[in-house]
């Protein structure tokens, strides 16, 4: 019989429900195991499309956007929000997309661009100059940093050939997220009627990017240095747009964004105490201080949970050894942690898929069976157990 406490490793010992799922045969574990290991999950739960949030403004949050969103990028969860799936104008955080997608292009292709002048635009721009030559990924600092228009299409027409054949780019990888209500048009946000997102699905967009490494160290440098090919030893130093990397603690982005038409917007990124949190507001002009206090309230209902850790043992009966009482002890193959609204810690149930005993021989690193951990009948994490 399996023994398990049922203790989850936080600050402080907190109780789960823990549900025993045993494997009457060997043969039934094996396939339960296949289908485990082809997921092999570490804790993240995929996204789901999402309706407006309760609006908490009522109780002294400070927001005075048109739309805002707290989206936990570990889980996938809507914290707050409201008019979160509303269409939008949003301006330069358009940028993010179009980074993204160039960043991409690097990682098998980081080619010398030429600039030329059907890469300049109005607005505002990191100032290249025609015949000048840089990396593509030195362009994408640009971009991001002082949300340079010529820059935005100088990667576009790098990219997608122009910037009607990188806006379909732009809408297919925004289809492949899930951005349901959002369609590009221009690589760089200029207001265009067809060119809107929302606050949902920017959020997705910017916790996709921060999975970039690339794209995460751009965006979380308060200044970057952009070298050239060309002229020679040419080099700029940028400042980024983003007050927020000062102003906000734990904040790592990501983008900053204003027309006319859209009013300022701004998405954000902060990490505190192991959780990632993505704030996203449309239309507000009082952005920096809504998103320092929209992130306290935030990481207020939230913290990071171990579900297991290197102490955890589960034991088996090992059947064919000279001593009938020898057994064989199984251990998850990795720590599992999720990110776990505060009310929903005591929820969490655990369970182990294994054979009700093992046959001799066994090997050091054999896979046995499987632990999953379950919210709402969801699986948050899973690993393999494997033999001590």
């Amino acid at each position: 019989m399996l023994q398990r406490g049922g203790e989850l490793f936080i600050k402080k010992t907190i109780s789960v429900t823990v549900i025993f799922a045993i494997i009457l045969s060997l043969c039934g574990c094996e396939n339960k195991i296949s289908e485990a290991v082809k997921s092999n999950s570490t804790g993240a739960v995929t996204t789901i499309p999402a309706n407006d949030a309760v609006d908490v403004r009522g109780e002294g949050i400070s927001d005075s956007a048109d739309a805002a969103i707290i989206y936990c990028a570990d889980s996938g969860e809507v914290l707050y929000g409201h008019n979160i799936n509303d269409k939008r104008a949003i301006a330069s955080i358009t940028k993010i997309m179009t980074a993204l997608l160039a960043l991409e292009y690097c990682a098998s292709n980081d080619k010398d661009v030429r600039v030329t002048a059907d890469m300049y635009a109005e607005g505002s721009s990191m100032y290249l100059k025609s015949g000048e030559i840089l990396k593509l990924s030195e362009i994408v600092k640009g971009m991001m940093a002082v949300s340079g228009n010529d820059a935005a299409n100088a990667a576009a027409i790098t990219v997608g050939g122009d910037n009607e054949k990188f806006a379909d780019m732009m809408n297919e990888k925004a289809q492949q997220l899930g951005m349901k209500n959002t369609h590009f048009v221009t690589p760089s946000g200029l207001d265009s009627e067809e060119h809107y997102s929302t606050a949902y699905d920017m959020a997705v967009l910017c916790s996709y990017a921060m999975e970039n490494e690339t794209f995460r160290e751009i965006v979380s440098q308060k200044t970057v240095d952009v070298e050239y090919e060309y002229p020679e030893g040419k080099r700029q130093t940028l400042g980024n747009h983003n007050r927020l990397l000062s102003l906000c603690e734990g904040c790592i982005g990501i983008k900053t964004g204003y027309t006319m038409k859209a009013g300022r917007t701004l998405t954000s990124c902060a990490e505190r105490d192991g959780v990632r949190l993505i704030v996203v507001t449309l239309g507000d002009r009082n952005d920096w201080n809504d998103h320092c206090a929209l992130y306290d309230y935030g990481f207020s209902l939230v913290q990071r949970v171990k579900l297991t850790d290197g102490n955890k043992e589960i034991k088996l009966p090992l059947v064919g050894s000279e001593n009938s009482n020898d057994e064989v002890c199984l251990i998850p193959d990795k720590e599992l942690e999720s990110t776990l609204k505060n009310e929903d810690v005591d929820s969490v149930e655990e369970k182990i898929y294994a054979p009700r005993f093992v046959y001799e021989p066994v090997t050091h690193g054999e896979v046995v069976g499987t632990i999953e951990y379950r919210l709402d009948n969801k699986v948050i994490a899973e690993t393999r157990l494997i033999v001590k």
